[in-house]
């Protein structure tokens, strides 16, 4: 059967051509954590864009700018970006070596959480980062009071909260579940400046359909639970 070249999430609202990467679900789960309403974003490994065209779904009126270190993976975003009628601003940077004053509402971030080798198709890809200091440069980039969000694997949460802990307050955690009787992702929401307490929520399987289908953020969907 021929690959189809395009391919959808959030139930069709998203289209993006397929490339050498192509987003899981772990894009529109970060998307869905974002806060409400923030005023611009920055998507630190923006890759083929998934996480960028989820959260331009959540908040079409926000600005929202891409950095990279591959010129292949700018290209394909670009190209998705056209794809859905959204202009993003995109640059060819690495937030490990990114010298600049800007600051931004929000930054969210899916890093290279992974080990292992960089792929073929694209070697200049972060394999092997050290995440604190990734997590760290990308606080860098928040403005007081702005929001930080990632996602990354279970394993590795006690790595995150060690950065952000020291600048960062009203933590909010949200494990994610596959097939095995613990975590396999976390979801994570900081405040920059803030000395909110820290709120581990309710978990969620990963093929939740009320996000992956639906739309729906983290936030609505908390706000339906009944205590």
């Amino acid at each position: 059967m021929e690959t189809q070249e395009i391919f959808t999430l959030l139930n069709g609202t998203v289209k993006m051509y397929r490339s050498s990467y192509n987003p899981t679900s772990d894009a529109v789960w970060l998307a869905a954590m974002a806060p409400t309403r923030p005023e611009n974003i920055l998507d630190v490994g923006v890759g083929s864009g998934g996480v960028s065209l989820c959260l331009h779904r959540h908040f079409p009126n926000t600005p929202i700018m891409g950095i990279d270190i591959s010129d292949e993976m700018l290209a394909v975003c670009e190209r998705n970006a056209e794809l859905n009628h959204f202009k993003i601003e995109l640059m060819n940077q690495d937030i490990l070596t990114w010298s600049t004053p800007r600051t931004f509402d929000l930054v969210v971030t899916n890093p290279p959480y992974f080990k292992g080798s960089a792929k073929k198709k694209n070697p200049q890809a972060h394999h092997n980062a050290d995440l604190s200091h990734w997590i760290r440069r990308c606080i860098a980039r928040v403005r007081p009071g702005g929001h930080f969000c990632t996602i990354v694997d279970a394993a590795r949460l006690g790595e995150v909260l060690a950065v952000i802990g020291k600048s960062f307050g009203s933590i909010n955690i949200i494990p994610l579940f596959g097939t095995k009787p613990i975590a396999e992702r976390v979801l994570i929401s900081a405040r920059a400046c803030s000395y909110g307490p820290s709120v581990i929520h309710i978990g969620f399987p990963m093929n939740h359909n009320p996000v992956l289908r639906d739309g729906l953020t983290i936030k609505k969907i908390l706000s339906n639970i009944k205590p």
